[in-house]
């Protein structure tokens, strides 16, 4: 996403007696989202004020994606919109830590940084504008700058991860695995629930793995011991909602690998503490496949522990990625991937069709796929998942199910269920009612589905 938008230069940069103001173009995954809210949060506590478009920028800060090329591409069009637009422009995220890449394509650029690097950002900040001689911290919320709607808000829980899969450069530029101190993420937590989040998305590479850099070490919350661990965080922030009953506050888990201590936050959700979701990627179901991409798990070890899931939980989503095409993946490794999908009936797919990333060991595999092939398996794979997807969903119809608004316009509201996560997944339509109002949540009966989407009255 981009909080600037595309303006004429600024050319007058001297505002005498103003308050310093700085642009900012956010883009890449919820991990990024979450580094430029305290980016922008940081600028905000120290006086700066947030330019909502590069004309009045006295500086633009891009904050890049690197992960694949497309990522790398748009990012570094991004930087060259804000230098054409603006001039004076500071570039952090994945894409500053893939080395000389930004300098080399705009030398221009004031200062380069790579990702969760709020300290750095503010050094180069203030080395090419001046701080504000009053810092106004009274002006910053509890819950800091957000850039999602009011009514939600990811938390990230650790930075970095400690896999080595051979697709991927994550560890390369965002290092190793270093877990935040629980009761910080309890307390963010807290701040974003009075400030009014309906629902809170737990996020990082591998929320799974929160607490193993840390030895699973106790910390305190209001007083309380808490272990550094992602079920024992489950279930205090499920206690969240224990202190607005009435209005409940969602948790959704996203990044969960399918280590066997997952099975134990199935019942919380069983119990309706955090919501029935998981986002576990997956990503193939060839054993000689995740033996080359090293990823964990097999495939008859996944099923096994799904089935032991929905038997916990009947209402749980599970929503996965896969890749297809992957160097060596034969028809005969694809056909047991439609297998899998066949029989695991996941509720929410994304699908990839593999594409080399610079510095990923994958590329130097042999046999890689003709993107031909590629293209043609992506297309098998989702024209199956979107029978899988349009059954369960048609299981809905005739159901009542509560929604959390998002949007609401003169043609009704746009929502999501429990089994939606916002922007991955599909959405409930809701008809016109005048009491809809975005942010708060709805019970509503479902009428008719579609592929991916619901569509339902106010019950």
């Amino acid at each position: 996403m981009k909080a600037a938008t595309k303006t004429a230069p600024d050319k007058a940069r001297a505002r005498p007696n103003a308050a310093p103001k700085v642009g900012f173009v956010s883009l890449g995954c919820p991990k990024a989202l979450v580094d430029s809210e305290r980016i922008l949060t940081q600028l905000r506590a120290e006086g700066y004020l947030i330019a909502p478009a590069y004309k009045g920028a006295d500086l633009v800060v891009v904050n890049t994606c690197g992960f694949i090329e497309p990522a790398v591409e748009e990012s570094l069009e991004a930087i060259g919109e804000a230098l054409a637009e603006n001039g004076r422009v500071i570039v952090t995220g994945c894409l500053g830590a893939k080395g000389n890449i930004v300098r080399e394509t705009h030398p221009r650029v004031l200062a380069v940084t790579g990702p969760d690097a709020t300290d750095e950002v503010m050094q180069a900040v203030h080395a090419h504008l001046k701080r504000p001689h009053d810092p106004y911290t009274d002006l910053i919320p509890p819950q800091g700058i957000k850039l999602t709607p009011r009514h939600y808000a990811y938390l990230k829980i650790a930075e970095g991860c400690n896999h080595r899969c051979t697709f991927c450069i994550i560890p390369s530029l965002r290092g190793n695995l270093v877990s935040r101190p629980i009761g910080e993420v309890m307390q963010e937590a807290e701040n974003l629930v009075k400030a009014g989040v309906q629902e809170l998305l737990v996020i990082s590479q591998d929320t799974s793995a929160y607490g193993v850099d840390v030895k699973y070490r106790t910390g305190f919350w209001h007083g309380r011991p808490l272990k550094t661990h992602m079920n024992g965080l489950a279930r205090a922030l499920g206690g969240l909602a224990g202190k607005d009953a009435a209005r409940g506050v969602w948790v959704r888990l996203h990044y969960v690998y399918p280590y066997p201590h997952v099975d134990e936050v199935i019942p919380l959700m069983a119990e309706g503490k955090i919501l029935p979701y998981l986002d576990v990627p997956f990503q193939h179901a060839s054993p000689k496949i995740l033996k080359a991409m090293k990823r964990p798990a097999g495939s008859a070890n996944n099923l096994a522990r799904i089935r032991r899931w929905r038997e916990i939980c009947p209402e749980l989503t599970i929503r996965s990625t896969f890749i297809v095409g992957f160097p060596g993946e034969t028809e005969a490794d694809f056909e047991q991937l439609l297998e899998f999908l066949e029989a695991a009936q996941l509720d929410r797919i994304g699908c990839f069709a593999y594409s080399p990333v610079d510095g990923a060991r994958a590329n130097e595999l042999p046999d890689h796929v003709p993107d031909a092939i590629k293209e043609e398996r992506k297309a098998r794979f989702m024209a199956l998942q979107e029978t899988i997807s349009a059954a369960r969903l048609k299981r809905r119809i005739g159901s009542t199910l509560t929604v959390l608004v998002d949007a609401v316009g003169a043609k009704g509201a746009l929502a999501r269920s429990t089994a939606d996560a916002p922007d991955i997944d599909g959405v409930v339509h809701v008809a016109p009612h005048a009491t809809l109002k975005a942010g708060e949540f709805a019970r509503v009966k479902i009428v008719a589905s579609d592929t991916h989407d619901l569509r339902g009255a106010l019950a």
